[in-house]
């Protein structure tokens, strides 16, 4: 197992995430505890230290099994990570409760690594409320010892986790963001992990093989890959990618069976990063990718000016882009959240002044029409 320096610490660089353990009948919220376990056992064994649940996944019941699964072992010889769940605003006053409970839950009395969760457009303005008290608590927590390491993670845009950081970001201590060779330019990963650099804070990583749609390519894709490393398989591309990254520190893998567990331990019994060629590779591959299902707005914002409405058109088509790419999903409708109802995609009038500056013609009136019924 590949290592790395985190403070005074050995992480284990691959990260079991407890958001896809395996389920019972396919029902999400009924984990199948045995097998959960056998795996915990077996990551333990080869090697994992590190090991990441939340308030809400599995319905609740993750932080419960990943607790019982982590307690077989001592407690020393595992770091666990969970975190505060405000992407649900009415969790905003509940931080002493929930805490509470998460630590009643997980058999622990204190957190090796504890975030506030999924800092984005939608709860930005609530997790720098005072009002609320969630960072004064947390920050507590960490001086008496029940918080070892206190940092954050990220689905919203470069600008939001801006303003977290320059709210918080000299008591943050790593961030976890989405990254991977698609996002790396699709979602900004790379702004964003130059932003994190700037405050000196190392990157945990979530999504590496983006919910699976990275483990599996075209035939065509495959075989461009293949010639490169004959011997790797398609999914350790994702991994090798990341290896690359000098700022990635943990990489955090949604694991739901024990063959994806194996292939990924073996791929991180070696760190074999890309060279320039195949990073090119990988490039063209997106690119190939993102053509197929996604418009060409370049950021102009020749748009915005002739917009009666005031849109921000740039910014919807980029969301628009990421929700047809991934077919649907919690990106963007989280994003719009913050908006008023006059500046979201229904409110386009399909005047159709935008499409007549617009360089690439591209015909947004029609991308916002079909946005807003895709967002119902």
């Amino acid at each position: 197992m590949v290592y790395k320096e985190f403070q005074d610490l050995k992480l284990s660089a691959l990260g079991m995430g407890a958001m896809r353990l395996p389920v019972v009948d396919g029902n999400d919220g009924i984990i199948d505890e045995e097998k959960a376990v056998e795996m915990v056992d077996y990551a333990m064994e080869n090697g994992i230290n590190y090991y990441d649940t939340a308030w809400g996944y599995h319905n609740g019941n993750s932080e419960l099994v990943m607790g019982r699964a982590l307690g077989r072992h001592p407690r020393e010889s595992f770091y666990l990570a969970t975190k505060f769940p405000g992407y649900d605003l009415s969790n905003m006053d509940k931080v002493e409760e929930i805490f509470e409970k998460q630590l009643e839950k997980c058999g622990v009395e204190y957190f090796d690594f504890y975030l506030f969760h999924n800092v984005c457009e939608m709860n930005i303005d609530a997790y720098l409320d005072s009002r609320y008290g969630i960072f004064d608590y947390l920050i507590k927590q960490k001086r008496n010892g029940r918080i070892r390491h206190l940092g954050f993670s990220a689905h919203g845009s470069r600008e939001v986790m801006k303003r977290f950081l320059e709210a918080y970001g000299e008591h943050m201590e790593f961030c976890q963001i989405q990254l991977n060779w698609l996002d790396w330019s699709f979602q900004d990963a790379k702004g964003k992990t130059e932003l994190l650099k700037e405050y000196h804070i190392p990157v945990w990583v979530m999504e590496p093989l983006r919910g699976g749609r990275l483990a599996s390519l075209s035939k065509e894709d495959e075989e461009t890959l293949k010639k490169l490393r004959p011997s790797e398989k398609t999914p350790a591309w994702a991994f090798r990618f990341l290896q690359t990254i000098p700022e990635v520190t943990v990489v955090l893998s949604g694991m739901s069976n024990f063959e994806q567990l194996k292939e990924n331990i073996n791929t991180y019994g070696t760190e074999e990063p890309l060279n320039q060629a195949e990073m090119d590779a990988l490039d063209h591959i997106v690119e190939r990718m993102l053509e197929q299902k996604t418009l060409p707005c370049t950021g102009c914002h020749y748009c915005i000016s002739h917009c009666p409405k005031g849109l921000d058109i740039p910014s919807h088509l980029e969301l628009y882009n990421e929700h047809c790419f991934t077919g649907g999903g919690f990106i963007a409708p989280m994003a719009l959240m913050a908006l008023p109802k006059e500046k979201l995609p229904g409110a386009c009038i399909g005047c159709r002044s935008c499409e007549a500056v617009c360089p690439q013609g591209i015909k947004i009136s029609e991308a916002m029409a079909d946005f807003a019924k895709q967002l119902g």
